[in-house]
């Protein structure tokens, strides 16, 4: 499957946990694994990410705030703040991944599961972020 799917996946975990709460992250994690027939690999990100956005949610939503103007995290498109959300993760706690290859998919996720202005206002965000 690779990293593009599994990151397409942790997106995927990352918006449910909007919805259904940190309780509720090994109950995610399993629901996606069974879908998706990941590698450990990419279980291993899946998790690592799920997990370290749950982690870290308030310092991640304090830096998509800080590079907005007059918006709230409850304004945002749930989509895109979940893409945002993965992509910040990404960026601030996974030296491995560079931060141009975060921003590129993060855009690429907006394409697939964003409206026709997520695109725009994922990559504006990340790159005042950057």
């Amino acid at each position: 499957m690779g990293r593009k799917k599994a990151r397409d996946n942790a997106f995927k975990c990352v918006y449910q946990l909007e919805f259904l709460g940190q309780a509720e992250i090994e109950n995610i994690l399993n629901s996606c694994y069974e879908e998706n027939n990941n590698s450990d690999e990419e279980k291993e990100y899946i998790q690592g990410v799920l997990k370290g956005v749950s982690d870290n949610l308030d310092k991640i939503d304090s830096i998509i705030l800080s590079n907005l103007k007059n918006w709230s995290i409850s304004r945002i498109a749930k989509i895109d703040l979940s893409i945002l959300r993965l992509a910040i993760y990404e960026i601030k706690y996974m030296d491995e991944i560079p931060p141009k290859v975060s921003i590129n998919e993060a855009v690429e996720l907006a394409k697939t599961y964003g409206n026709n202005d997520s695109k725009a206002f994922i990559n504006g965000v990340l790159a005042k972020v950057l």
